[in-house]
C-alpha cells in the first residue's frame, strides 16, 4: 500500500511542480530545509527517548507552546524534536524554542525518504497536531510499534465533505492511529464517522485556550509603542492576519472614521498574516493617499517617530503580532472578511481586547461559538456593518470594555486541554 501512495505522490508532483516553481522563484519560497525533508535529520542526543511533535504551520506550532511545556516537565526523560512543513512554520519554531529544541522541516511522505527520517528521529511516540495524518509515516509509525497520536485534533465543516468522498482510505489511515485527541465533541464525531475507532477518541479541548495567554500587557509592547510613537491616549485599531481583499476595505474604513473631527486620534496598524504580502499591501496603503511607516524600516534603529500624525503603521516583521494587539483598542482578526477561514481570535480575547472578525471563521467555529454565546466578540458580515461596530466601539468605551471582557473570561474559564492531552500521552507511553 505504501508504494501505491508513493506513485500518487510522484504523479501529483508533476502536477504541482510548475506552480512550487512559480512560488519558489517569485516569492522565496521552498527553497530552504531540503536536506530535512528528504528525511536526512539530526537529534541533539540519542541517547534519549524521542517525543516527534509536528505541526504544518504558524498557528499549529504557536498551539504547541503549552504541550512542549508541560512534556518537558512531565516527561524530562525525553527529548522533544519539533517539525514544520512551511517556512513561517520553521521560522516561527526556531523563534520559540531557539536551541533548546531540534527544528526541522517535515519530510516528503514517501516511504524511503520517511522510513530514513524514522532511523534518524528514533521516536517513541509521534504527536501530529490538528489533522496532519500521513499515510507512509502512520504506516511506517504501525509496523514499527510507534503509537501516533492526533492532538488538538479538528476537521473543518470545509474539509469534511471532501475527507467523507475518500472514507474507505481515510479510514485505513485513522484506524492506524493510537489515540485522536479532538478540541470538541462534533469533531470527535467527524473523526468516527470518517473511520476512526470510537475507543481511541477523546474529547481533551483546544490548546489554543491554553496558549492564549491572559494578561494586560506583552513583553517589549512598550518599546513597540515608544518606537512608533503611540501615546496611551492614542485609540489603536489593529487589523491581524489579514489576506487578500480585506485591507482594502480596512483603509476605506479607517479613512472614513479619522474623517469624522471626534476620532482624530484613532490610528491603524495593519499586520498581513503572510510575509510575501508586506509589499502589496504598503502599497495599497499609499495608494489610498495615506502616510505608510513599516515597522520593519524602524524596528532596529535607535530612533523613534515622530510628529506622524495618521500613518498608517505596517506590521511587516515576523514575531510582533502580540505586541501589537495588546496596544490595541480594537482588534479585527483578519482572513474572515474573505473566505479564508479566519485566523485565531482567541489570542486576542485574551489580551482583554473588543474583537471583531468577519462571517468567514470556518476553521474556527467552536471559538467562535464560545465568544459570542457570551458576547466575547463581534462578529460582522460586511464592510458596513465593520464600520459600524469600529464606530459604537469608539463612541461607547463601557460596550467596548465589556465585550473585551467577557472575552477574556471566555478564554480563562475553556483552559485546561494542555493538562488532559499530557495526561493522555503519558498514559500512552506507560
Amino acid at each position: 500500500m505504501r508504494f501505491v501512495f508513493d506513485l500518487l505522490y510522484i504523479l501529483l508532483a508533476i502536477v504541482i511542480s510548475p506552480l512550487l516553481l512559480y512560488r519558489m522563484l517569485r516569492f522565496g519560497r521552498y527553497k530552504k530545509g531540503w536536506a530535512n525533508r528528504f528525511g536526512i535529520i539530526s537529534r541533539k542526543d540519542l541517547s534519549k527517548k524521542c517525543i516527534w511533535l509536528h505541526a504544518v504551520s504558524m498557528g499549529e506550532v504557536n498551539a504547541t507552546q503549552t504541550i512542549v511545556n508541560e512534556l518537558a516537565k512531565e516527561l524530562a526523560d525525553f527529548e522533544i524534536v519539533i517539525s514544520s512543513t512551511t517556512d513561517t512554520g520553521f521560522e516561527r519554531a526556531k523563534n520559540l524554542y531557539g536551541d533548546k529544541l531540534s527544528v526541522f522541516y517535515f519530510p516528503l511522505d514517501f516511504s524511503c525518504i520517511m522510513a530514513r527520517a524514522f532511523r534518524n528521529l528514533r521516536p517513541s511516540v509521534c504527536l501530529l497536531m490538528e489533522l496532519e495524518v500521513w499515510p507512509n509515516l502512520v504506516s511506517i509509525a504501525k509496523k514499527q510499534k510507534i503509537p501516533v497520536v492526533v492532538v488538538n485534533g479538528r476537521i473543518s465543516d470545509k474539509s469534511f465533505p471532501k475527507y467523507k468522498l475518500f472514507r474507505p482510505v481515510i479510514k485505513n489511515i485513522f484506524r492506524r492511529t493510537a489515540l485522536i485527541l479532538a478540541q470538541t465533541k462534533e469533531y470527535a464525531e467527524r473523526f468516527i464517522l470518517l473511520g476512526a475507532d470510537e475507543n481511541k477518541v477523546i474529547v481533551s479541548g483546544s490548546l489554543k485556550y491554553d496558549t492564549a495567554q491572559i494578561a494586560g500587557s506583552v513583553e517589549g509592547s512598550s518599546e513597540l509603542a515608544e518606537k512608533l510613537n503611540i501615546k496611551p491616549a492614542d485609540r489603536l485599531l489593529i487589523a491581524g492576519q489579514t489576506g487578500p481583499g480585506e485591507e482594502e476595505i480596512i483603509i476605506n474604513i479607517y479613512k472614513k472614521i479619522i474623517a469624522q473631527s471626534r476620532f482624530k486620534d484613532v490610528r491603524l496598524a495593519i499586520v498581513p498574516r503572510k510575509p510575501e504580502r508586506f509589499d502589496e499591501v504598503a502599497h495599497l496603503i499609499e495608494s489610498a493617499d495615506l502616510t505608510l511607516v513599516r515597522y520593519s524600516k524602524i524596528k532596529n534603529e535607535k530612533k523613534s517617530l515622530k510628529g506622524e500624525g495618521n500613518c498608517v503603521i505596517l506590521g511587516d516583521t515576523m514575531g510582533d503580532l502580540r505586541k501589537f494587539y495588546s496596544l490595541a483598542s480594537i482588534i479585527f482578526v483578519g482572513r474572515s472578511l474573505v473566505p479564508m477561514g479566519g485566523s485565531d481570535m482567541a489570542e486576542a480575547a485574551a489580551l482583554g481586547k473588543c474583537t471583531i472578525f468577519g462571517p468567514h471563521t470556518f476553521n474556527f467555529n467552536q471559538t467562535v461559538e464560545d465568544l459570542l454565546r457570551d458576547s466575547g466578540a463581534i462578529q460582522i458580515q460586511n464592510e458596513q456593518q465593520f464600520f459600524e461596530a469600529v464606530q459604537k466601539c469608539l463612541n461607547e468605551q463601557d460596550y467596548a470594555e465589556k465585550i473585551a471582557s467577557s472575552g477574556q473570561n471566555v478564554i480563562r474559564k475553556n483552559q485546561g486541554a494542555t493538562k488532559r492531552t499530557v495526561e493522555q500521552i503519558k498514559m500512552l507511553l506507560k
